[in-house]
């Protein structure tokens, strides 16, 4: 077993968005033992490193991840495939937006907003002349934070893993998550 040191201490409490105060408070030691542990003026006992790390670990638990949230059947459609496809696919799983995935990489999106202007020609042409650009990509561990910043700008987040597609989140899947 490697004990952390107190650099890997304060990395983690920063990660997870937490400040002295409310490590100490979990961990039942003072702000300022926190405070000189980290600084490395403190050489802790291992009974007050255990509730430490105790502490660290039950607030990493807290932590709602993009493996938590999302769906991993994304519904899509390919950059070659006919828009009218798109429209079926939309209109049958009742979804304003598809992502757009060519060999399992996001390369555009597509919605309803991209098509309701198209005459009936335009429905046969395929779906890279009309797409949008791709939805964010996140890790599977991408926080609830960082995934909700995101879909203030974006209709919503593609998770990938090794570079291939194998979730996506909407506000949707936040909000039923919550609910």
């Amino acid at each position: 077993m490697e004990l952390p040191t107190p650099a890997d201490l304060r990395q983690r409490r920063t990660e997870l968005g937490l400040t002295q105060s409310e490590l100490a408070d979990t961990a039942d030691v003072s702000q300022p033992l926190i405070a000189r542990i980290e600084g490395g003026d403190v050489d802790p006992r291992l009974s007050t490193l255990r509730r430490i790390v105790n502490a660290l670990e039950k607030a990493e638990s807290d932590v709602v991840r993009a493996d938590d949230l999302m769906n991993e059947a994304v519904v899509n459609v390919s950059p070659d495939d006919p828009v009218k496809e798109a429209a079926r696919k939309m209109e049958e799983e009742a979804y304003s937006q598809l992502a757009v995935i060519q060999d399992g990489i996001p390369v555009g999106s597509i919605s309803q907003s991209d098509l309701v202007h198209l005459d009936s020609e335009a429905r046969d042409e395929s779906v890279d002349e009309h797409m949008s650009e791709s939805f964010p990509t996140v890790s599977k561990d991408a926080t609830l934070d960082e995934i909700s910043n995101l879909l203030e700008h974006y209709k919503a987040v593609m998770i990938t893993e090794a570079g291939e597609t194998v979730g996506i989140i909407t506000e949707a899947d936040i909000a039923a998550r919550f609910s």
